[in-house]
């Protein structure tokens, strides 16, 4: 028997890890600004709409990756 799309939907679990809130905490609070995170096998890939959001970023790789904790590789995207 197959399943409705609206049970698969009610048990998928929409919580998000606490990398991705915790970086975009960190950007909200230090640069006002929102960002797209998403997490991959062992990379995480932040987008942001400015090369200038971009570059400040860069330049805070370290506390980004010291909220990450686990050793994944940051990627840093503009979209």
């Amino acid at each position: 028997m197959s399943e409705s799309l609206h049970d698969i939907l009610l048990r998928r679990d929409d919580t998000e890890p606490p990398e991705i809130a915790a970086i975009k905490n960190f950007i909200m609070n230090r640069f006002k600004s929102d960002a797209t995170v998403a997490v991959r096998k062992n990379r995480i890939i932040i987008s942001v709409k400015s090369a200038a959001l971009a570059g400040s970023l860069r330049m805070h790789m370290y506390e980004i990756q010291k909220l990450v904790k686990n050793g994944s590789k940051i990627s840093i995207h503009i979209a």
